[in-house]
């Protein structure tokens, strides 16, 4: 079973950067994808955004 929302350490995990970056870079593609708050991330957004095949984000956050 896959997950379809994207979370901080996920991020973590696929760029090596901090949990603060990470933090910052779900904000910055949220605010850039006008979502509000509430409204998760999507591993396709995010790997869209970033220019990373879905196939390789996905292997990193499968449960």
């Amino acid at each position: 079973m896959t997950r379809l929302c994207i979370y901080p350490k996920d991020i973590q995990r696929i760029t090596g950067k901090s949990e603060r970056y990470s933090r910052n870079l779900l904000h910055s593609i949220k605010k850039s994808l006008q979502k509000t708050d509430h409204q998760v991330l999507t591993v396709e957004e995010f790997a869209l955004y970033m220019g990373i095949p879905y196939e390789a984000v996905q292997h990193f956050i499968t449960d």
